[in-house]
């Protein structure tokens, strides 16, 4: 397959990102993806709390997606399944352990994408020790992504979400929207994987100001006591309003899942995604449904090694069929 030129900046973290990068870098070679560094979960935030390192953990997975050195992306992918460093993926230790040599995250991203021979890259989208916060109706606040993320917002439809302490966008980070061509706000968790990007200061400003044609791919099922009841309007309303930016395409799936999938996430409170087209009609933005939903069960072309992101999820995005959909707007 023949990788064309399209300069595409991929904003986002965790599963939704890493499974549209896996085949967008089949298409082009100038891909930068640009990663949520709120994440305090896990090997991660074990990390964090003890090192003092910024979050290493979505940063690996999209490294991993834009690998072309199977052994390596193994080899970071691997988790340590018991002793003291139970838990921790070995690519997590590897940045982290390169950050505090180097005392320069950047750099030790850099240097990993070089081990990993990566098509792109990646960039933190904020170099400075973030915690995502949620500011209740009632004046109280919640401090963390992963509890934010398993919380119910009690009818708060749009929940006041920031960073503390202060923060500003990585110059690389930037200089990638600025230059894009298409810059893709990836499917994933509205609140903990999109927003803790989108809000940083400088974002709003870079998606306002490029060139580039901005297209958000819709999740495919809500999330409980979150966007319940969310149709693709009501993703992309949101995701407008946490950047503060129009959207120019909205990228939806309008094939339902099988039978027995759409029960497996129902038990949890979660259900497909469905669309209103004479709402679609009366937007700002163009849409385009198709079927974007994996006829597999579970992720593909992940390591055994690392059974958590092996079974993240059961319904996915066919990432190649939203990449060939992202090169027909190239060439729009």
């Amino acid at each position: 397959m023949e990788r064309i030129g399209a300069k595409i900046a991929v904003i986002g973290g965790g599963t939704g990102s890493f499974t549209l990068l896996q085949n967008l870098k089949h298409y082009t070679t100038h891909i930068s993806a640009l990663v949520n560094m709120a994440d305090d979960g896990g090997s991660t935030g074990m990390l964090r709390d003890e090192l003092g390192a910024l979050p290493p953990g979505d940063v690996r997975q999209c490294l991993v997606a834009l690998s072309e050195s199977e052994k390596v992306r193994d080899l970071f992918t691997y988790r340590f399944e018991e002793g003291s460093m139970k838990g921790h993926a070995l690519g997590n230790l590897f940045l982290s352990g390169l950050e505090k040599m180097t005392g320069n995250f950047a750099e030790a991203v850099e240097t990993a994408g070089e081990v990993l021979n990566i098509v792109g890259e990646v960039h933190p989208i904020t170099l400075d020790p973030v915690t995502l916060v949620w500011e209740k109706a009632d004046g109280s606040r919640v401090r963390g992504e992963f509890q934010i993320g398993d919380m119910d917002f009690e009818g708060e439809h749009y929940p006041n979400l920031m960073l503390e302490p202060q923060s500003s966008v990585n110059p690389a980070a930037r200089q990638a929207i600025m230059d894009a061509d298409i810059v893709v706000i990836a499917p994933g968790n509205l609140y903990t994987s999109l927003a803790p990007a989108l809000i940083v200061p400088g974002v709003s400003d870079a998606l306002r100001q490029t060139t580039a044609k901005k297209v958000y791919v819709c999740n495919l099922v809500t999330k409980p006591g979150q966007t319940d009841g969310f149709k693709v309007h009501d993703f992309a309303a949101e995701v407008e309003r946490l950047g503060n930016f129009n959207l120019d395409y909205v990228l939806f799936n309008n094939q339902p899942p099988r039978a027995e999938l759409l029960e497996k996430y129902a038990r949890d409170g979660e259900y497909a995604v469905e669309w209103d087209k004479e709402t679609l009609k009366k937007q700002h933005y163009h849409y385009r449904g198709g079927k974007f939903i994996s006829d597999e069960m579970t992720a593909t072309n992940q390591s055994s090694a690392d059974p958590i992101a092996a079974v993240r999820s059961y319904i996915r995005h066919d990432s190649d069929a939203v990449a060939r959909q992202l090169m027909r707007i190239y060439f729009a």
